[in-house]
């Protein structure tokens, strides 16, 4: 049996479901996600911060462009905020390459960060150990996301725009021919002129399917755990905390303590799970930098971050591959940069231009083309 559509989305986490939703406007979009329900590997693996000052500077300004939509989204995409305050607490030992001075630089006013004594960082985070950190910034606009109403939000539009999601659908096969890609999987057949690669850490292997050049797409794991703090260490309102130095990070999390080590450890892609000594190292660093004793883990788990070699998203056709469109590389930025790169998608392939706001913030689709520069020369070596 085989389907058609206008547009073929292969890839159902948070990236793929918004490019999905804004392309069902344009015309009959089927979305395939290889496993039984979407966002399975990553999107349902965040830790779910909006962090508007995070990435290198094309990121930054997707994801300042991107609250708008998440402070006030579409009416019926969710039913309570999006964002939630939280703010974030970044402490420096000795930071030897002035990370600390080019954050409070490059903030622009409409997200700032500034610079607090230790006695203020330690009064908004009180599990801080004294006398380990030398600095202190303080960045208000750092909010909690709602991942999951996120991710459903955009599926719920997509069918409400008349979109089909097939799971248990991973694509084996890509085929072109008379002027149509053909996507096959164990059950069906999938035939559209557009294919939107939004396949996460699989992206590289689904463009090798159809015949695409690699990006260079390196998929990395990040561990987090979850522990048991007393009260005073887990206030409703208390920030996130991260260590310049190292991107160690910790948070509250319905009263207690989520942390990681900001680990990107390179691997294949996989169902990705946590490594026991890394664990233990964290537990350690935790001790040695916060008030913290850990007694157990309560729970544990690692998602994927793909990444290019310049960190920046992959966002358009592939000029190798006629009507392949590349969606990948988000890294860890996916469900921030979502709403902006899913009518960046739209955009491209109904107009060839991006979006009139992301234009006015000086981004240009070879900023994020799948051709740019800084992939082709480093994508022999990286993925």
């Amino acid at each position: 049996m085989t389907t058609d559509c206008d547009f073929l989305v292969i890839g159902a986490g948070v990236s793929g479901a918004a490019a999905a939703w804004e392309l069902a406007a344009l015309g009959k979009t089927i979305l395939l996600e290889m496993e039984d329900q979407p966002g399975y590997h990553s999107s349902g693996r965040s830790a779910a911060l909006y962090t508007p000052n995070y990435g290198p500077a094309p990121v930054r300004e997707i994801c300042q462009a991107a609250g708008a939509f998440f402070s006030a989204p579409p009416p019926g995409f969710a039913e309570h905020p999006l964002l939630t305050p939280r703010g974030a607490l970044t402490l420096g030992i000795d930071d030897p390459e002035n990370a600390i001075d080019k954050l409070l630089k490059d903030a622009p006013p409409a997200h700032p960060i500034a610079e607090i004594s230790l006695k203020q960082a330690i009064e908004l985070c009180p599990l801080i150990r004294p006398g380990v950190f030398r600095r202190a910034i303080y960045e208000p606009g750092v909010m909690d996301m709602d991942a999951a109403a996120i991710h459903q939000g955009y599926l719920r539009g997509f069918k409400a725009r008349g979109g089909r999601l097939a799971v248990s659908a991973n694509v084996t096969a890509l085929e072109r021919s008379g002027g149509q890609w053909t996507a096959v999987t164990a059950n069906e057949r999938f035939r559209a002129p557009i294919v939107v690669n939004a396949a996460g850490a699989w992206a590289d292997r689904i463009g090798a399917l159809a015949g695409a050049p690699r990006i260079g797409l390196q998929p990395c794991l990040r561990t987090v755990i979850l522990v048991e703090v007393p009260p005073d260490f887990c206030k409703p309102t208390q920030p996130v905390g991260e260590v310049i130095e190292t991107w160690h990070y910790f948070k509250p999390e319905a009263g207690r303590i989520l942390a990681s080590p900001g680990d990107e450890t390179p691997v294949d892609p996989m169902d990705a799970y946590p490594d026991d000594m890394v664990m233990a190292e964290l537990a350690d660093y935790l001790e040695r930098h916060t008030l913290l004793k850990i007694e157990r883990i309560l729970r544990s788990w690692a998602g994927l971050r793909s990444f290019v070699p310049d960190h920046c998203p992959v966002v358009g056709l592939d000029p190798r591959a006629e009507g392949f469109f590349w969606l990948a590389g988000q890294g860890g930025y996916g469900i921030m940069m979502s709403p902006v790169l899913g009518r960046a998608t739209a955009a491209l392939i109904d107009t060839g231009s991006l979006p009139e706001d992301l234009r006015e913030r000086g981004l240009t689709p070879a900023d994020l083309a799948p051709g740019r520069t800084a992939l082709r020369e480093s994508a022999v070596t990286v993925g």
